[in-house]
């Protein structure tokens, strides 16, 4: 099982294995499976992660009724189809990420399948990349759209958050790691990923490691300085040091960081794709589409219009596809009667669907997820909840299966100071092997 999932959360990035432009590939086909036999289990124990993915669903369902009443109320003019896409998208991830937290074991479970999805995930992007350099052939594939990589993906995009979460997920096993070994494991399958999420262009895998990796950092120094000492080290002038010597550090490496690039712009162009030469036109385009769904949600008296996009093909982008033919396979939303464009913001688009009923569950379970991590000193778990954050602001990413792989695994954090499981007081670690069960030393 913990197999079978790992595998479909690896395989719903692949949908250029998509035939016939069904909306469902092998990934779909492995979760569905996944949820099949996962619910012939049997009614699973409440746990507190479990209620709180299970609340978040039904106040979420009940915002996207009481939206689908109120634009029906409104004469709201919607996409059919993609309106039935989301109501059939929304229980499916849904399904996946109440079950992920059934016990016993979740804790457990969830590193498990992490360990073997870190470890696919860097050798199906290896493959991919040695596609992409033409070391291999897949004739049924394209890797690039243009200059930037997508691999076995219709989109780079979708790309760039696969492995965005994959990159804060192994920093968490990095981390939570026994022994030198896995640490090393860890950091030998983010190589891969990192380069393709670098490939991919997306700003928005950047923007989310550079918010992401500080948080772990800082995390981590706090844990370190209010942890006890353990031996005769003088912990209390080393403590001293760093919190002295940590911003003297940053501040240091500011002015050497710009005068290496030329100017403060440069170095922050220096990041995104195409150098920031599309960074303003693409920043223009962003405000207007979200002032826009912020006039549709107050239009609707923030009570939502219901499932599915609300909003018009802005021109620009109508222009732009007149002109060029595009190499990606993805269809797009096209100019039509009925609004069928999103917001490319997670809670924008919320807002235009399940006013701020939805918005502020979504907001709730975040903080939620950030505060247990917190609590339980889980540093890794922290980034990644940042990272999700940073990402769902350009991105609508409740669609997408591993956002709710990574709020599972923030939702049953792994205290390193305070709670040791069975298999951590035999002083076990995971293989990258036989990750499927604990081997104990």
């Amino acid at each position: 099982m913990n197999a079978l999932i790992a595998i479909a959360l690896l395989l719903t990035s692949a949908t250029q294995f998509r035939l016939g432009g069904l909306p469902v590939g092998p990934g779909e086909i492995c979760l569905a499976i996944w949820i099949g036999l996962s619910l012939f289990r049997g009614a699973p124990p409440l746990s507190p992660a479990f209620a709180r993915m299970s609340l978040f669903w039904v106040l979420l369902t009940f915002a996207e009724c009481i939206g689908t009443l109120n634009g029906y109320a409104m004469g709201d003019h919607h996409d059919t189809g993609l309106f039935l896409h989301d109501v059939m998208a929304f229980p499916f991830v849904g399904a996946v990420g109440c079950l992920l937290l059934t016990e016993p074991g979740a804790e457990v479970r969830l590193r498990r399948v992490a360990w073997t999805l870190l470890v696919l995930a860097a050798g199906s992007l290896t493959l991919q990349l040695g596609a992409a350099w033409d070391v291999l052939s897949l004739p049924f594939v394209e890797p690039w759209f243009g200059d930037r990589f997508r691999g076995w993906s219709n989109n780079s995009n979708q790309l760039a958050f696969f492995c965005a979460v994959l990159v804060l997920v192994g920093l968490h096993l990095a981390d939570d790691a026994q022994r030198a070994r896995g640490r090393l494991g860890a950091v030998l399958c983010l190589t891969p990923i990192i380069i393709v999420g670098r490939l991919t262009k997306t700003d928005s895998f950047t923007f989310a490691l550079l918010a992401s990796v500080p948080v772990f950092l800082v995390l981590k120094l706090r844990a370190w300085i209010v942890a006890p000492a353990s031996g005769p080290t003088p912990r209390p002038i080393i403590r001293i040091l760093a919190v002295l010597g940590l911003p003297l550090l940053i501040v240091s490496f500011g002015p050497l960081a710009v005068s290496a690039s030329g100017s403060p712009e440069q170095l922050v162009m220096g990041f995104m794709k195409g150098g920031g030469k599309e960074a303003a036109g693409e920043t223009n385009l962003r405000l207007e589409l979200w002032g826009e769904a912020i006039d549709r949600g107050l239009q609707a008296h923030m009570l939502g219009l219901g499932p599915g996009p609300h909003l018009p093909v802005p021109w620009s982008i109508v222009a732009v596809r007149t002109r060029e033919s595009s190499p990606d396979v993805d269809p797009h939303p096209t100019l039509g009667d009925a609004p069928n464009f999103e917001a490319h913001n997670t809670f924008f688009d919320l807002f235009t669907q399940g006013g701020l009923i939805a918005d502020v569950t979504l907001v709730w379970l975040i903080a939620s997820a950030f505060l247990i991590s917190y609590r339980a000193h889980a540093a890794g778990l922290s980034a990644l909840v940042c990272g999700l954050l940073v990402f769902s602001l350009t991105n609508f990413t409740l669609r997408e299966p591993m956002f709710w792989f990574g709020m599972a695994l923030a939702l049953v954090p792994f205290d390193t100071r305070r709670q040791r499981s069975p298999e951590r007081e035999h002083g076990s670690d995971w293989n990258l092997a036989p990750v499927y069960r604990v081997r104990r030393g």
